[in-house]
């Protein structure tokens, strides 16, 4: 009786177009965002511990964070766009 082959996941990504991968490498971008979240909570949460005054760092801050807001926007309208030749 003959073996039967249930590797399915490694027929699969042998099949798996070249284009294919780079779409998938697109969204590694956003793992920028969460970073840059978690890195200003930890701002904050140092300031708020050792009583840091952070008033003159607020206002660009949340500039910086309105314009990587419109950037998150941009960039899954980019990773999400369809290959370009269908």
């Amino acid at each position: 009786m003959e073996q039967i082959d249930s590797d399915y996941e490694y027929r699969a990504a042998a099949r798996q177009e070249p284009g294919e991968a780079e779409l998938k490498k697109r969204f590694n971008w956003l793992y920028v965002i969460p970073i840059l979240g978690s890195l200003w909570l930890l701002f904050l949460f140092v300031a708020a511990v050792f009583q840091v005054p952070i008033s003159a760092v607020v206002n660009p801050i949340m500039t910086i964070m309105i314009l990587i807001f419109l950037l998150m926007g941009g960039l899954l309208f980019w990773a999400l766009a369809p290959k370009s030749n269908r």
